[in-house]
């Protein structure tokens, strides 16, 4: 199974996952064009793309949804809080519903969700699993806290898509006004570096193999900041995997999801 970042940040997230020759988007941030271009560029073939998965209606994740089920005549799935705040863009494109704990299929996929905390209407973390035995994504972003249903979603999983929004002391000192400060920083906002940091060494466990950090704000973190406080934490709990930042502007990857694994030096690029 191969997983690339079509890129991560406030302007748009999107990744792609593939395995024999079937692809799943998980969110819906940027168009057909820049989609297929970056997976070309990167080196990602993409596959007859099966669904969208769409983890909340915020534009950063969901403003090319209908463009690309229409491009690549798939489904949406999501859950239906989202799925009714984007009822009017998708029209008659084929939605199903991901409720809570209760994995769906999607080709050769199954996805499960978890309630997340984030000011939108219903938005989840994704567990994306492929055919075979270690081949899991999590993807956890957009969540102002971590609960102990997203644990529970992500204890067993190979890699992890999860958010290191911000620096605590840069978006304190940052040009954002007082009331954007609190919303970032607040329980339905996202992520600090430290939180993040935080939950790495609650759930690190033998199985995982990969940590990406995704949704880094440009102007209140820093890459460097954002895998010094995970790499702390990690290497305190004994991890030996890859740790790697993603970009906005540029596709990541692709990286290899499965039992075949290379397990490297913390820090490490494939």
């Amino acid at each position: 199974m191969i997983l690339s970042s079509v890129g991560s940040g406030s302007k748009g997230n999107c990744f792609a996952i593939t395995t024999a020759g079937q692809t799943i988007l998980v969110d819906a941030g940027f168009g057909p064009r820049t989609v297929q271009k970056r997976l070309r560029d990167s080196g990602h073939q993409l596959g007859h793309v099966v669904a969208v998965a769409v983890t909340h209606e915020h534009g950063d994740h969901s403003r090319a949804v209908d463009s690309l089920a229409r491009r690549f005549r798939c489904e949406v799935i999501a859950s239906k809080g989202t799925l009714d705040r984007l009822r009017d863009r998708l029209g008659d494109i084929r939605t199903r519903t991901v409720s809570p704990h209760s994995p769906l299929g999607a080709g050769p996929f199954s996805v499960t969700g978890c309630p997340t905390s984030h000011d939108a209407a219903e938005p989840m973390a994704f567990l994306v699993e492929g055919p075979e035995q270690g081949q899991s994504v999590g993807f956890a972003y957009d969540l102002g806290r971590p609960t102990s249903s997203l644990r529970f979603l992500l204890k067993n999983a190979a890699c992890l898509v999860i958010e290191s929004n911000h620096d605590e002391e840069l978006l304190r000192s940052g040009e954002y006004p007082p009331a954007v400060q609190q919303r970032i920083a607040g329980s339905a906002g996202h992520l600090s570096n430290r939180a993040t940091a935080r939950l790495l060494d609650e759930i690190v466990q033998p199985g995982l193999k990969r940590v990406l950090l995704a949704h880094l704000s440009d102007r209140c973190n820093d890459p460097e900041l954002a895998l010094r406080d995970a790499r702390r934490a990690l290497q305190a709990s004994g991890y030996v995997g890859q740790l790697d930042a993603l970009a906005q502007d540029a596709a990541c990857g692709p990286y290899q999801i499965g039992p075949e694994n290379v397990q490297l030096k913390l820090g490490q690029t494939a």
